[in-house]
């Protein structure tokens, strides 16, 4: 054996050694026809590890590193070993459903010495993660904002001796995540690192950046947990797990899309907390409110949502369905997919169940209250329009800019005109807007173009007793904010809203088919303010701010 005296050489061929076995195994892997896999470049799954104690894997050369549900993935030196296929056989008997991959001897060492760790990683069932209590609530203590996020993962990511760190930095991320209350989770692979961002009422806000090596161990322990092919880089795809958080299964909905530099991943935190907002708790102004009350009380009907996603019509939707639930009430829900469930009879549009199949089977299930998920064609919408004339309340979103626009858009999808004013009642729009932090906003008076436009705004206001008294503050969002907000000025969500009602007049201009601008002029009398409006009303009671509105708003009055 030659002794290099030269370090930087005995590590260039130490370095060739292994990528000489690498490439081997690769070879081998087509021989025998099986997927090859390098384990230090995949997440370890520790439960799968647990299922073969540490002598009998090494026994028998072969590692289990991953597991969804019963399917197992296990890393072996080679398929044709008697002992190999010993352990495959035994595990089959156990129930599971092992897929051998081809690997190193240099990945069954670093498989082994995954062992070691065991007692640090968190245990996960039936492919639900769950963090436990005291892990959740140690993390939970040290995560108070953005700030503390960061240097734990960074903490986590420089301790490259421990194998579970993969598994504590998704632990920290998700965490994270909970403690701040984010919608999204977003990972976006860039040139020289990977951004990571939470969604934090509606908007993205950066928290820090990883290195490429650290990130791929990460994507991989995602899309074991997600149900996900390890092996395809090149093509969307989309998968689902759950964490339990003190008894409460949280959802978390994966999407991985391929990028130039990598795969981008967005996790969307389904936390039943999140959605459980009451009818009363959505922003809509007291007189509204109870003309809704009225409207959900009614035994047919069709009440409609609109506006963009993200806006809220979700929470809404659940908000009045949460309200007419009671013991007498059938209720059946056609939803893509499922977001959160509640005690009612839910189904979810799959592959060979549309919204217009799934919405005639519902009618014939006896229903006295349905919620279609979205109106997206011909067919759903006039299903839904001869449920609600039926003698069914029917609850549905559809993607239209305004309320006025709902009759023009449903008249395009091939509906009657003469029959829209006998089916809907109500047709609502909604955007969402950051409000201000209650401890530290901050008062000021308007400036000259502020008030221009408030004083625009508000001399459209049909309902004087809706116009604030005090119309010359204003009120910002604290820069810096405070640890109340987690520094970010604002905290919580609230609802802009307007709704038309059907009455007369409107029947009337519909027999005509009606533009926006024509059905927004013959409402105006019903004293409903726009979003605008409702926008500005907020502003002036100190909810949110001017700038917040314009975000989702827009401001120029014409």
């Amino acid at each position: 054996m030659v002794v290099f005296g030269d370090e930087e050489q005995q590590r260039r061929l130490e370095f060739l050694k292994k990528r000489e076995e690498e490439e081997l195994a690769q070879v081998l892997s087509h021989k025998y026809g099986v997927e090859y896999v390098d384990l230090s470049l995949v997440a370890i799954n520790s439960d799968a590890l647990r299922l073969l104690p540490e002598k009998d894997a090494r026994d028998a050369e072969v590692v289990a590193f991953g597991m969804v549900g019963k399917k197992l993935s296990l890393a072996v030196r080679s398929p044709a070993n008697p002992k190999a296929l010993a352990t495959v056989q035994h595990l089959q008997d156990l129930g599971y459903i092992p897929t051998m991959f081809m690997c190193s001897q240099e990945s069954l060492a670093r498989g082994y010495a995954r062992y070691a760790d065991l007692s640090f990683a968190t245990e996960s069932k039936a492919g639900v993660f769950e963090i436990s209590p005291e892990e959740i609530e140690a993390l939970l203590t040290k995560v108070k904002s953005l700030t503390d996020i960061s240097a734990l993962i960074q903490e986590s990511a420089a301790d490259t001796k421990r194998a579970y760190r993969v598994t504590h930095i998704v632990e920290v991320i998700l965490a994270g995540g909970l403690s701040l209350s984010a919608s999204d989770i977003h990972f976006e692979p860039e040139e020289f690192n990977v951004q990571l961002r939470y969604r934090l009422d509606g908007v993205l806000v950066n928290v820090l950046t990883l290195d490429h090596e650290t990130y791929r161990l990460v994507l991989s322990r995602m899309k074991l947990l997600s149900g996900m092919k390890l092996n395809i880089t090149t093509e969307a795809q989309d998968g689902r797990f759950s964490i339990k958080v003190r008894g409460d299964e949280i959802e978390m909905r994966t999407s991985v899309l391929p990028g130039n530099y990598g795969e981008t991943v967005v996790l969307r935190i389904l936390n039943p907390k999140a959605i459980s907002v009451s009818l009363e708790a959505l922003g809509l102004e007291p007189k509204l409110l109870d003309r809704i009350y009225h409207e959900i009380a009614r035994p047919n009907g069709m009440i409609l949502t609109t506006g963009p996603t993200g806006s809220g019509k979700t929470t809404t939707l659940y908000a009045f369905l949460r309200k007419v639930n009671e013991p007498g009430t059938k209720i059946i829900t056609i939803e893509d997919p499922i977001e959160y469930h509640l005690p009612i009879v839910q189904t979810q549009v799959e592959k060979n169940y549309s919204f217009a199949q799934g919405l005639r089977s519902a009618l014939r299930a006896d229903p006295d209250v349905i919620m279609v998920g979205e109106i997206r064609d011909g067919e759903v919408a006039e299903t839904a329009i001869n449920a609600s004339l039926t003698g069914h309340l029917v609850f549905s979103t559809l993607h239209t800019n305004n309320a006025a626009g709902t009759f023009p858009r449903l008249i395009d999808m091939g509906i009657n005109e003469k029959v829209l004013s006998s089916a809907i009642t109500v047709a609502m729009a909604q955007r969402l807007v950051r409000t201000l932090c209650k401890v530290c906003k901050i008062e000021r008076d308007q400036n000259e173009k502020e008030m221009a436009v408030i004083k625009q705004v508000m001399a459209g206001v049909v309902d004087r007793t809706l116009v604030p008294e005090n119309r010359l503050k204003v009120w910002d969002a604290k820069p810096d904010g405070c640890p109340e907000c987690h520094n970010r000025g604002y905290k919580g969500r609230i609802g802009v809203f307007e709704a038309i009602f059907m009455d007369s007049i409107l029947e009337a201009v519909l027999r005509d088919k009606p533009s926006e601008r024509e059905i927004t002029t013959a409402t105006r009398p019903q004293g409903i303010p726009s979003m605008l409006e409702d926008g500005v009303i907020k502003v002036l009671r100190g909810l949110t701010s001017l700038d917040e509105l314009s975000r989702v708003v827009d401001l120029e009055v014409r």
